[in-house]
């Protein structure tokens, strides 16, 4: 597997492993209906808007075609003052999920977020998600629970941080 920061003509892909990601992840948590209306076209326009903007990276097969991302930056919610820095998305294709690329696809975050001397992260993360485990693998910590709204539903989303990114991820960047 190859890991690298991602262009602009990585959108595509990277919108194929978003959608088919958000529908078998999130099966039975978010409604049917919100899946099937997720399309490849919106999410490639979202993320060639993205891409330039944004600290985004990709997983590459051995073709060379996109299997994962991530992404991540400042922490957007400004309600965590502790926490500086946020992991914003990182989707797998399943076929591709429980052999390590995950936390490859974390690192390039983790590293551009100590580069910026940025030191904490939070992500957010569905709480009926079975990646909680993985971020708790990670070293997360649950700090909070928020409500949140997807296709007319009402879910459940866990605030998961990391206090020192130095010393968790220290044998990784």
């Amino acid at each position: 597997m190859k890991i690298r920061k991602a262009v602009l003509t990585d959108a595509r892909g990277i919108a194929q492993v978003h959608v088919d990601s958000w529908r078998t992840t999130y099966s039975g948590i978010v409604p049917d209906e919100y899946l099937e209306k997720l399309s490849y076209e919106s999410r490639e326009k979202m993320w060639k808007s993205g891409i330039p903007n944004g600290h985004v990276f990709v997983a590459e097969n051995e073709q060379g075609e996109i299997v994962g991302f991530s992404c991540g930056g400042k922490e957007r919610s400004e309600n965590y003052e502790n926490f500086q820095g946020e992991l914003y998305a990182i989707y797998i294709f399943q076929e591709y999920q429980r052999q390590g690329l995950g936390k490859k696809l974390v690192t390039p975050v983790v590293q551009q977020l100590l580069d910026k001397g940025i030191n904490t992260m939070l992500v957010l993360v569905l709480e009926e998600n079975k990646s909680c485990l993985f971020y708790e693998a990670l070293g997360a910590r649950k700090l909070d629970v928020v409500e949140v709204e997807i296709g007319g539903k009402n879910l459940k989303e866990a605030v998961y941080g990391w206090d020192n990114l130095k010393a968790r991820f220290h044998t990784i960047v």
